[in-house]
């Protein structure tokens, strides 16, 4: 709230620098933020009594805005890519798939590594296995695991996430 939406008969007064002014009406408060042609803005509505502070709201909200915006450009969305592998995949194939998955993870991605099991292949969920780990150790250097290999119905499913770096 500020100015006169503020209902209040007696407020904790804050001049602009942050120094205390000490209890006083809300007219008081008021004539002293006029002077001064600032706004009277409540920042601590549930004290007894509330505490306002006599600032030039506009600018305030401004660097807020401002700030808000400056941290969202600083965020970044964290994607999960996914790569694709078989249970017959040739080691030549997979050293392809693990360069690009190397790529992801440096880019800041997580990566769901999968395997399609079809036909038959899904009696042998070992042979899945064997090729996750194998992919697991061309990538170990960039990666960690967040979820280890486990099958589920006829697919194979691995989470990896960007190592940490030492900073």
């Amino acid at each position: 709230m500020i100015n006169e939406e503020i209902r209040d008969r007696e407020v904790r007064l804050v001049g602009e620098g942050g120094e205390q002014l000490g209890v006083v009406t809300i007219e008081h408060a008021q004539r002293i933020a006029d002077e001064k042609e600032l706004d009277l803005v409540k920042i601590v509505p549930n004290a007894k009594p509330p505490v306002c502070k006599i600032m030039d709201y506009g600018k305030y909200r401004f660097d807020q805005t401002k700030r808000e915006k400056e941290q969202r450009k600083n965020q970044t969305a964290v994607e999960t890519k996914e790569i694709r592998l078989s249970a017959t995949i040739d080691m030549h194939d997979m050293e392809v798939k693990a360069k690009a998955c190397q790529s992801f993870l440096k880019s800041g991605n997580k990566v769901k590594v999968s395997i399609r099991f079809r036909g038959r292949q899904i009696t042998h969920g070992d042979v899945g296995l064997d090729v996750m780990n194998a992919f697991y150790e061309l990538i170990k250097d960039a990666a960690v695991i967040d979820r280890p290999a486990k099958q589920e119905g006829r697919n194979m499913f691995m989470l990896l996430s960007p190592k940490a770096t030492a900073k």
